[in-house]
C-alpha cells in the first residue's frame, strides 16, 4: 500500500476518478484490488477473492500469466506503436488478422482491430451501412436488435442495447434502431400455440422485417448467448432460423462475440454451437485475456470484395488511432497460443457444465426463480419474489446488492444485474474453485432471502 494506505487511496480515488457506471453511492468502501493469480485477486488490504466473473468477461486465462506481460515487453522493445491507416502496417497485426481466418467462421475472411466492444459494435454498423451504400441501396440503414441485449453504451451502439436503464440519462436514441424480443425462455411472452420461444423469437424478427421494410434494414445484430442482460441461451431452434431469415431479406447478420468468443462457450465462437455463420463478428475482450484493450470486427468475402471495389474517394472512411496496436497484437498471438496449447475450450466446456450443476442445485431456495447455462463457462441464477408469478423483488428491497454484500464479505467477487448473478470465471477455474462459488452463492441468497421452495 506504499505510499498511500487503504483511506488515502479511496479519498483520491473519490475526487478524481470517474468510474464506468459511476455513482458516489455505490463506491464509499471500494474493493481496490493489486494482484491476482489464476482466478483469484487480491486487494490492498490482503483479502482474497474469487473473481466470480473473469475481470469483466474477459480475464480467460487468468490472472497473472507472466507469458503476457513478456510478449508486451518484448514488443514495446522493439516497436511499442505505429500508425496502422493506408500504407503502412505491422508484423503482429498481420500475424493475428491471419490466425483469426484459421479459428472463426469459413466465411470470413479479413478483420480490422479496435480497442474493444464498443467500437467493434460500431465498427459493425458502419461497415453495413457501407456495405448497402455500395450495392446500390443507401435506404438499407435500420439496425434490429434484441431486448436484454448489451452492445455498448456510447451513442449509437447504446441505441443498440436493449437494457432500458442504460437510455435513461442520454436519450433520446440515436434514430434507425429498433428491439424486439430475446429467444429468453423464463420470460417470453407471445408464442403461438405449438411454437417453441425459439421459433416465435425468429418469428417476430421476419415480421420486423417485413413491417419496416427489408429495403431500409441494414442488419440484425445479436450475441449468441446474451451475457450482460442476463446470460440467456437461446433454444437451438433459433439461430438456424435467424441465418435463414436474415438471407431470404438481404439483411446482414452481424454476431457480437465481444463476450463469447476465444473459447467462453466451450468452443472458439459461440455460434458454432448451432452450425451457423455471421456475415460479420465482432469481437473484443477474450482475445487478449483483458491483458491490453482491443477488438474488431471480422467481415465475410463478399464484404471484403466490396470494400476493395469501391473508387479512393468512395473508401471505407473509418479509423482509431490504435488500431491495429502491435503491442495489443503481440499479446494477442501469445494469448491465442495459451488456449491452443491448454485446449481452454475443453476446459471452458467442462467447468461450465459443473458449475451449471452446481447452480442449478439451488432451485430449492424459494427465491431463485431461474438458473441458466449448459453451453461453456457462462451462467446465471435470476432470484424472483414470487417463483410462480416470476415477479422481481421491489427495487427499494434493495436484494441485488444485498446479496452481492453477503458474497463480497464470504470472498466471492460477484457481477449482478437488478437481482440476476451472472457467473463467468476465468477458464483456468478449478473443480474446487468452482464449488465454492456455488456454495458462496447459496449462503449469500440465503443470508438474505431465507427458505426454501
Amino acid at each position: 500500500m506504499n505510499p498511500w494506505d487503504y483511506r488515502d487511496l479511496v479519498k483520491a480515488d473519490q475526487a478524481h476518478l470517474i468510474h464506468p457506471l459511476h455513482h458516489p453511492q455505490d463506491h464509499t468502501e471500494p474493493l481496490i484490488f493489486v494482484e491476482g493469480k489464476g482466478a483469484v485477486m487480491k486487494d490492498v488490504l490482503g483479502h482474497e477473492y474469487l473473481d466470480a466473473l473473469g475481470g469483466l468477461w474477459n480475464v480467460s486465462v487468468g490472472h497473472g500469466r507472466k507469458e503476457l506481460a513478456q510478449a508486451a515487453a518484448e514488443q514495446m522493445g522493439s516497436l511499442a506503436y505505429c500508425s496502422s491507416y493506408a500504407g503502412s502496417s505491422n508484423v503482429p497485426a498481420i500475424r493475428l488478422a491471419t490466425r483469426l481466418t484459421g479459428l472463426a467462421y469459413p466465411n470470413l475472411t479479413a478483420t480490422f482491430f479496435t480497442c474493444g466492444g464498443a467500437e467493434s459494435n460500431e465498427s459493425a454498423f458502419k461497415t453495413a451501412r457501407f456495405y448497402w451504400k455500395v450495392k446500390g441501396k443507401p435506404e438499407k440503414v435500420k439496425i434490429i436488435s434484441r431486448q436484454n441485449a448489451y452492445h455498448g453504451v456510447t451513442q449509437q451502439v447504446m441505441s443498440a442495447t436493449g437494457i432500458p436503464m442504460y437510455w435513461k440519462m442520454f436519450e433520446p436514441r440515436a434514430p434507425g434502431f429498433m428491439l424486439i424480443q430475446a429467444p429468453y425462455p423464463y420470460r417470453f411472452e407471445g408464442a403461438r400455440p405449438g411454437e417453441s420461444v425459439g421459433q416465435a423469437a425468429a418469428r417476430e424478427l421476419d415480421e420486423t422485417i417485413l413491417r419496416e421494410g427489408p429495403e431500409t434494414v441494414a442488419a440484425f445484430i445479436a450475441e449468441p448467448i446474451m451475457g450482460a442482460g442476463g446470460v440467456i441461451v437461446p433454444p437451438d431452434d433459433y439461430f438456424p432460423r435467424v441465418r435463414e431469415i436474415c438471407a431470404r431479406h438481404q439483411v446482414l447478420f452481424i454476431a457480437d462475440e465481444v463476450i463469447t468468443g476465444f473459447c467462453r462457450t466451450g468452443h472458439w465462437f459461440g455460434l458454432m454451437h448451432w452450425g451457423v455463420e455471421p456475415d460479420i463478428m465482432s469481437f473484443a475482450k477474450g482475445i487478449t485475456s483483458g491483458y491490453l484493450p482491443l477488438g474488431g470486427i471480422m467481415v465475410s468475402a463478399e464484404i471484403k470484395e466490396v470494400m476493395d471495389s469501391v473508387s479512393p474517394e468512395n473508401r471505407w472512411m473509418h479509423a482509431y488511432t490504435y488500431s491495429a496496436h502491435p503491442t495489443a497484437c503481440a499479446v494477442a498471438l501469445k494469448n491465442l497460443e495459451i488456449m491452443e496449447r491448454e485446449r481452454l475450450w475443453e476446459r471452458a466446456a467442462a467447468m461450465g457444465d459443473r458449475l451449471y450443476r452446481g447452480l442449478r442445485g439451488l432451485s430449492d431456495l424459494q427465491a431463485v426463480g431461474d438458473d441458466r447455462g449448459g453451453k461453456g463457462l457462462m451462467a446465471a441464477v435470476e432470484l424472483v419474489a414470487d417463483r410462480k408469478t416470476k415477479a422481481p423483488f421491489p427495487p427499494g428491497d434493495r436484494v441485488g446488492p444485498r446479496v452481492r454484500q453477503e458474497m463480497i464479505t464470504r470472498g466471492l467477487f460477484p457481477r449482478h444485474l437488478r437481482d440476476i448473478f451472472l457467473f463467468a470465471p476465468p477458464l483456468v477455474v478449478t473443480e474446487a474453485q468452482v464449488d465454492r462459488i456455488v456454495e458462496i452463492t447459496r449462503q449469500a441468497i440465503e443470508a438474505v432471502v431465507p427458505g426454501t421452495a
